[in-house]
């Protein structure tokens, strides 16, 4: 492989994580994408209708949000939080686009919806996921997540993910 067709890495492409409307063109083609990977990866298919929801009300303030990363200005990423008071956040919608996967946007945007969850005082989060996207999997469990018993009847769901977003005690 030549230098020129090598995979630029994070560091050498600008990733701009934003809020978006939920109801944008961006927002709706990632969601769209993700909805689409979901069918052809899961075991008979995906049905959003079947799904716990994240409607367009659950991802604007004050009961969610929703970002978009963005690499030379064109989406290749999404992931939003629900909010629910001071009980646990809701991480849903994570995708990141098979063209732009291995550049870490994946665990920036984690991080991001994290820091969003802390900054309006939750102190734990949680998310589900499927068995077959072993890849954020294997992200949760590097960041912190740790695998919990089922806290919802999500249809899709293999695996329960919590997070204690609270600072370290200092000593």
């Amino acid at each position: 492989m030549r230098a020129s067709d090598e995979q630029p890495s994070a560091a050498d492409q600008q990733v701009v994580l934003a809020p978006e409307d939920p109801t944008s063109p961006d927002a709706q083609a990632c969601l769209r994408a993700y909805f689409d990977e979901l069918d052809r990866r899961f075991d008979g298919g995906f049905d959003a209708g079947r799904s716990i929801p994240a409607t367009v009300d659950d991802l604007v303030e004050p009961a969610g949000l929703l970002l978009l990363a963005r690499v030379a200005g064109e989406p290749v990423g999404a992931g939003a939080v629900k909010f629910h008071g001071s009980g646990p956040a809701e991480l849903k919608r994570m995708w990141v686009s098979s063209a732009a996967r291995g550049l870490g946007i994946g665990r920036r945007l984690l991080a991001e919806l994290e820091a969003q969850a802390k900054a309006h005082g939750v102190s734990a989060a949680r998310l589900e996921t499927n068995r077959s996207l072993t890849e954020a999997i294997r992200l949760y469990r590097s960041a912190g997540y740790l695998e919990v018993p089922a806290f919802n009847d999500e249809p899709y769901a293999h695996h329960w993910f919590e997070k204690d977003l609270s600072p370290p005690l200092s000593r």
